[in-house]
């Protein structure tokens, strides 16, 4: 392991695949480049497993997901989390298999209560929800709305942050009072892949140095992520996971040592309760 960086690093949002990639081996790469923790999110349960008809797929796709989570802790210095959900993207397959809106969203919110029984019972972290990033018809986007509601409600009855893949933008405050109303502080959403700032949800910046140096200049929480998708026929999208360490050793280079630790240290003890410098030593 890379040692001289002398900080945890902390990507917050990358996936493994031990179906159709490399799965643990990347959490090697992200080692050895001077990474210690990983937020390890499970893909789509449609690449992992055969069938998505019946919620059995989401807790299969759940329990591989986890498998492979426990494999990389095993390489790193420090450790890793599974963060488990139903990707939005979800409700428009379904629509187009002939469901209706609303019950694509029943069906995605018992996949979501699917993931909350793991987070109680202990192996995972977090859950992961959101909204379409594209167009869609009136009526998905208020079952979408209702989806990610109901995340923010298990959020707050077993006491975990929500990742979001949701549309592109900084203007998420109505997201944040929607969690706000169901009991879950708005510091425990998480806009997976922001382009920097965002006003509500916490941002987890995609690891660009543009995107990056606009967090770290702001002045409040951010994580750093990759969205590394495992896909051999993708390599190195979105980012590799090698990214994050290297772009911590950038920010470290050009005076940002602050802004290191708050996204490696304070950021995922707000956000998860997690504590990343005693758990380099377990």
């Amino acid at each position: 392991m890379n040692t001289d960086l002398d900080t945890p690093i902390l990507d917050n949002h990358l996936h493994l695949d031990p179906v159709n990639g490399d799965g643990a081996d990347h959490a090697e790469d992200f080692a050895n480049a001077g990474g210690t923790h990983l937020l390890v999110l499970n893909k789509p349960s449609w690449y992992l497993v055969d069938d998505v008809e019946d919620t059995d797929a989401f807790r299969e796709t759940f329990e591989i997901t986890c498998e492979v989570t426990a494999e990389a802790s095993e390489r790193l210095p420090g450790r890793a989390w599974p963060v488990l959900g139903v990707h939005p993207g979800l409700i428009s397959r379904l629509v187009e298999d002939g469901y209706t809106p609303d019950e694509a969203r029943e069906f995605m919110q018992s996949g979501l209560d699917i993931a909350a029984e793991f987070v109680a019972d202990g192996p995972a972290l977090a859950i992961k929800s959101g909204r379409p990033h594209y167009d869609v018809s009136e009526a998905v986007w208020d079952a979408s709305n209702d989806v990610m509601k109901h995340a923010f409600e298990l959020g707050a009855e077993v006491g975990c942050a929500v990742q979001l893949h949701t549309e592109g933008g900084e203007d998420f405050r109505e997201i944040a009072e929607w969690a706000e109303d169901r009991g879950l502080p708005r510091e425990q959403v998480v806009k997976h892949y922001s382009g920097g700032y965002v006003d509500g949800p916490i941002p987890s910046i995609i690891s660009n140095k543009d995107a990056l140096e606009a967090g770290a200049e702001h002045g409040d929480s951010f994580l750093m992520e990759t969205d590394f998708l495992d896909d051999p026929e993708r390599p190195g999208a979105v980012l590799g996971p090698k990214t994050v360490p290297k772009r911590v050793r950038w920010l470290l280079e050009n005076g940002y040592e602050e802004a290191v630790h708050r996204a490696h240290v304070e950021t995922p003890a707000r956000v998860y309760g997690i504590d990343t410098e005693a758990t380099l030593s377990e």
